[in-house]
């Protein structure tokens, strides 16, 4: 039987914070989908600068990942009933409340669990693993 997992996220400027991750959730399963945010869906940050079709195909691009996918724009949820995963991956610091979606996932009938991948320190003094800190690099060096 495979065991399928899902982590997402809106990958906006993937960095090794990011690989960590889905490394991480691909490590609790056999098969690891990621479901990429819309940009309609961000709204606990600022609005990624990329377009989600690029997300989607950089993050369908790493290794861990067997397949990413765009998410829903009005229901989080419908990937998750359509791909029925065993286990939810949710990243460190991702402001997502785990019990809140395993009540969700039981109220629509997903037998599934929540797990929280956990976090990675930078393994050098200028390793940046936050996509914000990235953006506020590039704006203090160029802008």
């Amino acid at each position: 039987m495979t065991r399928t997992v899902i982590a997402q996220g809106t990958f906006d400027i993937v960095h090794p914070g990011h690989i960590h991750y889905l490394e991480e959730a691909a490590a609790m399963g056999d098969e690891l989908y990621v479901i990429v945010a819309r940009k309609a869906n961000v709204d606990h940050k600022e609005k990624p600068i990329c377009p989600a079709t690029q997300r989607r195909d950089v993050v369908d691009a790493l290794e861990a990942v067997d397949e990413a996918i765009l998410g829903h724009e009005e229901d989080i949820f419908v990937p998750i009933e359509e791909i029925d995963p065993d286990v939810i991956a949710l990243g460190h610091d991702q402001h997502h409340d785990a019990a809140g979606i395993e009540s969700e996932l039981e109220r629509r009938g997903i037998d599934c669990t929540v797990e929280r991948a956990s976090g990675r320190d930078p393994a050098a003094d200028e390793e940046i693993l936050s996509t914000r800190l990235i953006i506020d690099r590039i704006l203090e060096r160029r802008g």
